[in-house]
């Protein structure tokens, strides 16, 4: 398997987990019964997991444009050293994306963010060129 096939399904891997921190809290905040039965699901969440829910909505949202890239430039034949780098580049922003959003780091959240998306325009421009 090439390394954008491989980044692709470890991002993929790690936006299926990023659900379970915010879930977790929102049980041990509410109880079991409440939160398995939707009487809570208008409860506020801690804050640290209300980012974590925004992380992974925002990790979703950008796992189909990054994989659409990744699967197009391998049926294309335009993966190369440059796709794979932006490959990795992606996944190590979006493991940052996470971690910097739920600790609340100011300015972490939008620098690691646009690493990720300049990381799919460079895919992007290797298909197109």
């Amino acid at each position: 398997m090439t390394t954008d096939l491989t980044m692709l399904a470890w991002t993929a891997g790690i936006t299926m987990l990023m659900w379970l921190p915010y879930i977790i809290a929102h049980i041990m905040n509410v109880g079991m019964m409440p939160a398995l039965t939707y009487q809570a699901d208008d409860e506020a969440l801690p804050g640290w997991a209300a980012r974590a829910k925004k992380a992974h909505y925002n990790a979703v949202e950008n796992l189909a444009p990054f994989a659409g890239l990744v699967i197009v430039a391998q049926l294309a034949g335009a993966a190369n050293a440059a796709t794979a780098a932006a490959a990795i580049a992606y996944f190590w922003a979006r493991v940052a994306h996470y971690v910097l959003y739920v600790s609340g780091v100011p300015f972490g959240r939008t620098l690691s963010f646009t690493v990720g998306w300049l990381a799919m325009v460079c895919i992007f421009w290797q298909i197109v060129t």
